[in-house]
């Protein structure tokens, strides 16, 4: 009988501190693998996680691990299946992006004259063929995070970790960055673990999320979950000002936000749409437009965070 493939990740109980701060704390996970999403506010520990699967943050409790290897104790067979591009300007001013991406693969074990004809792969279906003897101190913004994305292939990774690579980007250079991320698991079959704070990136590459803030899991699942719509919430448009439906809705104990020109319902529970139908009607008031509700990622995400705010001893797995 063949073997059962591990998870791509397993986190059990883990806790990372620096010093009195508590950065990651009492993270359970496990994720088979995929195109993932990482969000959650400024500090919420989004760049220590992803440190602490490469072993380069010391986890004080729990077990870390990555396809099945412990990274306490296996670290290297942990760091030769991952791809790793750090947040900011992570390279070698004085290197070309030839010599940084050969450089690179010499790091995880390939011969000198291999890492050289894999270090061209890699720049060409980067973009940066013809920049490769250029050097990386002379590069654009763009370029340079295109240089820091190829050192991270040139291993040939199983996953890979990317901090913030649209960071800086202009709408070009992004949109032309989220392609390659998008190509990557098609071509190489390597899981992606994304983290942004750029919620349209994710909308756009990622089928699952993570949301972590305070350094607490919130949600890890798929990314249509998260968004899809919400049971007895409705989103309404009708004919001359919004207010003219608001009042009679509250009335009718209906939860009702004004959002861009419109109105956001929530009926009491045992109601549906029929009820918004009876007041308007009730009301005089034209509707042009009723349907359900369907939260986007921000919104999820704002929800999210706001919820576990409210609750501080919740989480979501």
């Amino acid at each position: 009988m063949a073997e059962t493939e591990p998870p791509l990740l397993e986190l059990e109980n883990v806790e990372v501190r620096y010093g009195e701060l508590r950065a990651l704390s009492d993270l359970d996970l496990v994720l088979e693998g995929g195109r993932i999403g990482l969000l959650g506010p400024n500090g919420a520990g989004k760049s220590t996680l992803l440190k602490t699967l490469l072993g380069l943050v010391r986890h004080e409790r729990g077990t870390v691990k990555v396809f099945g290897h412990d990274v306490a104790r296996e670290p290297f067979e942990v760091r030769a299946q991952i791809g790793y591009m750090p947040e900011g300007d992570s390279v070698l001013p004085e290197l070309t992006a030839l010599e940084f991406a050969s450089f690179a693969a010499e790091l995880c074990g390939l011969p000198r004259a291999e890492a050289v004809g894999r270090a061209h792969q890699v720049l060409h279906y980067c973009g940066l063929g013809e920049a490769r003897y250029r050097r990386l101190g002379s590069f654009s913004t763009g370029m340079k995070q295109r240089a820091r994305l190829a050192q991270a292939l040139v291993g040939d990774p199983k996953l890979l970790l990317l901090d913030e690579p649209t960071s800086g980007l202009d709408p070009r250079g992004r949109d032309e960055m989220l392609e390659l991320v998008l190509d990557i698991p098609r071509r190489t079959g390597a899981h992606v673990l994304l983290s942004t704070h750029i919620l349209p990136d994710v909308e756009k590459v990622c089928d699952q999320v993570l949301v972590i803030a305070d350094g607490r899991l919130l949600y890890s699942g798929a990314l249509e979950s998260l968004v899809s719509e919400r049971e007895g919430s409705y989103e309404v448009r009708v004919k001359g000002r919004p207010d003219a439906l608001r009042s009679p809705l509250e009335l009718a104990r209906c939860v009702v936000q004004v959002e861009r020109g419109g109105l956001e319902v929530r009926v009491p529970e045992g109601e549906d749409a029929n009820l918004i139908l009876r007041v308007a009607l009730e009301a005089g008031v034209q509707l042009r437009h009723l349907a359900p509700l369907r939260r986007t990622l921000e919104r999820a995400f704002l929800e999210t965070v706001r919820d576990a705010e409210e609750t501080p001893d919740a989480s979501a797995a």
